[in-house]
């Protein structure tokens, strides 16, 4: 006698279920709104807007309705600059304006940081030294100017002092609140694996204060260009400062503005070497780029 072995009752309803299923959909991945591709480039939504300010200024400029003894028009002014740039005179004002910021940030890089660290490492020097760094960043650093000028005299001397203040006291603020703001369960994870201090200042403390000194950079360059227009109104002989005031002398606007542009343009060229240095430093920090 041969026995059949008949599937059972739940398989053969399994299998009759599946064959009357339709095949599955291909699924596909959902992607937000705010990260697709937008179809105008970046570049060219980041450009519109001064092209259009400088459309508008030469339609004023051209119907008049802007005097040209007030601002002088596009056009004149990128006329002025190729003259300023073939005579050499502009190049030879911006090498020396360069010099004069290099060395006050350099000074006050040394300065500010310094006494960052000892305040904000130290409990004793933050008793010492925060109290008349907060005194003395309150006052204006261009009232200091003819102190500067009675000590130093009219030399390079009180201009690198003026732009060195104007850098210190914004670089101290933003490296003593990064070594402050870093996670106290992060010092205590670094003593617990036998971290010596000084391991814990290098490997916890500074790169924790590291963003916080980045953007102090970028706060004290501002500063520093802002400073250098005061100190190069200081009896200067040379510099961009020097050519504004002679073309306020003159009633020069396209000049002035000339120079005006060009500070614009170093301080934009200064902040973006900080910004790569801050992608290429902070690459472990991930950030929120915008939407």
């Amino acid at each position: 006698m041969s026995i059949s072995h008949a599937p059972p009752a739940h398989q053969s309803d399994i299998s009759a279920i599946s064959k009357d299923e339709e095949p599955p959909l291909d699924l596909q991945p959902l992607v937000p709104a705010s990260a697709r591709r937008a179809r105008v480039p970046r570049w060219l939504r980041r450009t519109t807007g001064p092209v259009l300010l400088l459309l508008l200024w030469q339609l004023l400029s051209a119907t008049g309705v802007l005097p040209s003894d007030v601002l002088a028009s596009p056009g004149r002014i990128a006329e002025v600059g190729r003259e300023l740039v073939a005579d050499g005179s502009l190049p030879s004002a911006m090498a020396t304006s360069l010099r004069r910021v290099a060395a006050g940030l350099l000074f006050g890089t040394v300065v500010g940081t310094g006494l960052a660290l000892v305040s904000g490492l130290f409990r004793i020097g933050e008793d010492l030294v925060d109290a008349p760094v907060q005194m003395l960043r309150t006052v204006p650093f261009v009232g200091l100017i003819p102190l500067f000028i009675i000590w130093f005299g009219i030399g390079e001397t009180p201009k690198t002092a003026i732009i060195t203040l104007g850098v210190t006291f914004p670089l101290y603020l933003n490296v003593y609140a990064g070594i402050r703001g870093v996670d106290a369960q992060l010092i205590e994870a670094g003593e617990s694996l036998g971290l010596t201090r000084w391991g814990l200042v290098r490997h916890v403390v500074l790169p924790g204060a590291l963003p916080g000194a980045l953007t102090g950079l970028r706060y004290s360059l501002g500063i520093a260009w802002l400073a250098l227009v005061f100190a190069e109104q200081v009896n200067a002989d040379s510099g961009i400062g020097f050519l504004m005031v002679q073309a306020r002398d003159f009633l020069r606007t396209d000049v002035i503005v000339v120079c005006l542009i060009v500070y614009a343009f170093l301080g934009l060229l200064a902040d973006f070497i900080v910004r790569s240095l801050e992608r290429l430093l902070l690459q472990w920090r991930p950030t929120f780029t915008g939407r």
